[in-house]
């Protein structure tokens, strides 16, 4: 799998419960004219520490509640109303009214916009729109929200009361959104050599920059929250934090885009840049020193070379693991401020375990500008699990990100003698970099290593362990393998077995049973072959998707049940190190040992698709791990077809496995709904779906331009799997096109439309809408049967008429089914049908005398058994 990099639309910033009740005073109240920014600074906000603090424990203001009636706040297709109730608003920070707590009668309404958010929507909350009543809700925001209630209201004489009431509530929540509001409010911090006239001329936030946050307390839904944010890629969305069985997640009940996102403030989007709207800040270089210290620690600092693509920002963001602290931050030399602001329970950045952290500029940035910037920080990134094994990331990101784009990275390592590391790049014998100080060399009992990207990588990675290392090759590439004598702790043990003996062969002599202990795995004694298997991937992909990306690969033993693909370095689990015996001692399934040997195909296939070719935002993340496993299903194709066809029908069988609430895992959603599908009702929703119903996806895709291509209408005439087959064509061209750069679904589908033949044009256009809208936007597993089938003869050949019904799927599906003809023992392809609703009459030409035709016999089309 590859590393997920912060893939939700919006950072999830909130908690049902969060235990820190602030005390700290919140600034004085101002009267109802003071709504509008003065753009003067107090003077407790002349740091940005402050105002971020201010904006995380300001409370209610006593002298600001209302009672209001039939009053509507509206923004794009989020409509709240309160009905009837006492609203109180929150004291000023930076001149600015930011928060409110009602109580009384309110309702929403929230209709998403097509019929798979209205799905996703119905699966949480049980109706494809939102309509629920609510008795409390709390408001974040960071535009003139309370100017704009203001003539609506009536000031009430039991404010003190109400405030007090509900001022331990409001203060909890007020934790929840003070980043984002940070990100705005940055912009009217004094600025040096400026007046303060200039300051609030530059903090004109303008209509372009709004963001609400409503968390609602339900009659039947519980506690929810709205969002609308006009920066985010996704401006609306709605959710809820469910605890199931003691992990949290919140599910995404919709996200959709109102308009198009604003850029003008950064918004806490943690897959910063996503959605395929480019990032305002290219980061072009990483120099990385770290000092490692097993088994935990480690030491860095981190010089990044940043040039500015859209100005306006007084801040930006980053991504870092929760367990590394931030000693300083410098611009250019010089010190600056930052905020380091930890992610929410539930959340996926929380569950990654990585924060979001702010910095904050002097000035505001300007477009073109170029700056270095300096992350001092350390702290516990690494696991120690035994057998002299170390995860680095177990805890999060290792250094300063800003999600998914291409850089340089410049790598340097100190660390104990007797450890091995392997990181991405290639090691290299120069000397250090002096931008870090004195160059780094070795001390007693110590090693230093260098690492240089060869091409920029979109992510760097690196690992440690007491490994032995062996060595293969595919062409031009050496394939590295390192791995230890040992596996982890908690690794599984298989059972000591007892053998009874045979009387008849013990001469009668009855003997007690016999133990057998087990073989002790050793990723070590297996590393050759796995090293053997990694080239034979490379070998097989770069025939079809071109050259190798890098000029190595370096597998390296991982603790834990999951792989991950890196530049030119994969993170192999234990599991995938054992011999075939040491796998049968385990008691696996057959399509579980099967799919275990393809774990190191899958993650080969990933050096060209996830840290070659990369994913737009996280409705396409789906792309890189479909193709990723279905490369690997490739391979497997061509060396035992019988294997191949078992794990398909177990990718779909499991699709159709139902949840605790009887709930079908498809139902989950469409595979564009990206890591939204892990959720309280499917925890491991995201992975079953992009490698189960994704690799069909690309099944289908080639099974039905191979068979629309096929010169002669044998089965098996077809050159399965060969460099030059339509399919491989399409990729090929996807390689060469969007190397070193994001795609997108769309993309993807016009690639594969210029390879489409006309027998696969749908109503004569030369399109693959019908199979997005369906089918990748879409969740059926239909089945079908032929109906209706009558044969007439003619001179030389046989007209086959019918009809093909396809049920359990939606009216508007359509699909492209092949039908064949049994023809003296032999499978004759007559054509592919569109089968376009319900009910579909077809008229084919069959071989003559033909009596039986065939639904899909290779089982190329997602479809239930027949």
């Amino acid at each position: 799998m590859r590393r997920k990099l912060l893939p939700l639309t919006c950072l999830l910033m909130l908690s049902s419960a969060m235990a820190l009740s602030w005390s700290q005073d919140a600034p004085k109240p101002a009267d109802a004219a003071g709504v509008k920014v003065s753009g003067i600074p107090s003077p407790q906000l002349n740091s940005a520490e402050n105002l971020y603090l201010q904006l995380r424990t300001v409370t209610l203001d006593k002298l600001r509640v209302y009672r209001l009636r039939d009053v509507s706040i509206d923004r794009a297709a989020i409509h709240i109303t309160l009905n009837n109730g006492t609203i109180a608003f929150t004291g000023d920070v930076a001149g600015r009214v930011t928060g409110a707590f009602f109580e009384g009668d309110g309702e929403v309404l929230l209709s998403p916009p097509n019929q798979y958010e209205r799905a996703s929507m119905a699966l949480f909350t049980g109706a494809a729109i939102l309509e629920e009543r609510f008795v409390t809700a709390y408001f974040r925001f960071n535009d003139d929200t309370f100017a704009e209630l203001l003539p609506s209201m009536v000031p009430v004489d039991y404010g003190p009361a109400f405030v007090s009431q509900w001022t331990e509530t409001a203060g909890n929540l007020a934790q929840s959104d003070p980043l984002r509001l940070f990100m705005t409010l940055s912009r009217s911090l004094p600025v040096a050599g400026q007046t303060a006239a200039d300051t609030a001329t530059a903090a004109n936030f303008g209509d372009d920059d709004r963001f609400l946050h409503a968390r609602l307390q339900g009659l039947k839904l519980g506690t929810f929250d709205l969002y609308f944010d006009a920066n985010a890629p996704e401006q609306v969305w709605a959710g809820q934090l469910k605890t199931v069985e003691g992990t949290s997640y919140y599910d995404v009940w919709t996200s959709f885009s109102s308009a198009k996102a604003s850029r003008g403030t950064e918004a806490v989007t943690p897959e910063i840049g996503e959605g395929g709207a480019p990032d305002s800040i290219t980061v072009s270089q990483y120099k990385i020193r770290v000092e490692i210290k097993p088994p935990t620690e480690i030491d860095a600092e981190a010089l990044l070379q940043m040039e500015v693509r859209q100005g306006g920002q007084r801040a930006l963001l980053f991504e870092l693991s929760r367990a590394l602290r931030i000693k300083e931050v410098e611009a250019d030399g010089h010190p600056i401020e930052f905020i380091h602001n930890q992610a929410i329970e539930g959340t996926q950045l929380a569950r990654h375990g990585n924060d979001m952290v702010a910095i904050v500029f002097p000035q505001t940035l300007q477009t073109g500008q170029r700056l270095q910037l300096r992350f001092a920080y350390g702290g516990e990134v690494l696991s120690e699990a035994g057998a002299g094994l170390l995860y680095v990331g177990a805890r999060g990101m290792w250094y300063p990100n800003r999600g998914l784009a291409m850089s340089n990275f410049d790598l340097e390592f100190r660390y104990p003698a007797g450890w091995t590391l392997v990181a991405t790049g290639e090691r290299t014998t120069a000397k250090s970099f002096p931008e870090l100080g004195d160059p780094t060399t070795a001390g007693p009992g110590e090693q230093v290593s260098r690492w240089i990207s060869e091409r920029p990588i979109p992510i760097a990675g690196f690992n440690l362990g007491k490994y032995e290392r062996v060595v293969a090759h595919a062409g031009d590439v050496t394939v590295e393998t390192y791995a230890t004598g040992g596996v982890e702790r908690g690794f599984p043990k298989p059972a000591v077995e007892s053998v009874i003996p045979d009387p008849g062969v013990s001469g009668g002599i009855l003997r007690p049973p016999m133990s057998i202990a087990p073989l002790v795995p050793s990723p070590a004694r297996n590393a050759q072959a796995v090293a053997a298997a990694a080239a034979h991937s490379i070998d097989f992909f770069s025939r079809r998707y071109g050259p190798f990306p890098f000029s190595e690969l370096k597998v390296a033993q991982m603790p834990g049940g999951l792989s991950q693909g890196w530049p030119g370095l994969i993170f192999l689990s234990s599991t995938s190190f054992l011999t075939a015996e040491e796998k049968s001692q385990l008691h696996l399934s057959a399509v579980d040992k099967t799919l275990i040997s393809q774990v190191i195909s899958h993650e080969t296939a990933h050096q060209w698709w996830g840290d070659l070719v990369m994913w737009s935002g996280y409705r396409d993340q789906w792309i890189v791990e479909a193709l990723a496993n279905y490369s690997a299903m490739m391979v497997l194709e061509a060396e035992n077809p019988a294997q191949f066809r078992a794990v398909m029908g177990k990718l779909r069988d499991d699709l159709l496995e139902k949840n605790k609430s009887g709930v079908p895992l498809m139902e989950d959603g469409p595979v564009t709904l990206g890591t939204r599908l892990s959720c309280s009702q499917f925890p491991n929703g995201y992975e079953a779906i992009s490698y189960g119903r994704g690799t069909w996806l690309f099944h289908m895709l080639r099974s039905m331009m191979r068979d629309a291509e096929r010169t002669s209408g044998v089965r098996g005439d077809g050159k399965n799997g060969q460099p030059d087959e339509p399919f491989v064509r399409a990729l090929r061209r996807i390689r060469e096109r969007y190397q070193g750069k994001p795609i997108a679904t769309r993309e993807l589908l016009q690639a594969f439309e210029e390879e489409l033949p006309r027998s696969l044009w749908y109503e004569h256009h030369k399109s693959l809408d019908w199979f997005y809208e369906g089918w990748v936007n879409g969740t059926a597993i239909p089945h079908f049967e032929l109906h209706g089938v009558k044969f007439s003869d003619k001179t030389g050949s046989t007209t086959v008429s019918g009809v093909i019904l396809q049920k359990d799927a939606p009216d508007n599906l359509v699909t492209s089914v092949p039908l064949y003809a049994s023809v003296a023992g032999r499978m004759v392809l007559l054509g592919r049908v569109f089968a376009d609703g319900p009910e579909t009459p077809f008229h084919l030409t069959a071989p003559a005398n033909a009596r039986k035709v065939v639904l899909d016999p290779d089982q190329t089309v997602l479809a239930r058994s027949r």
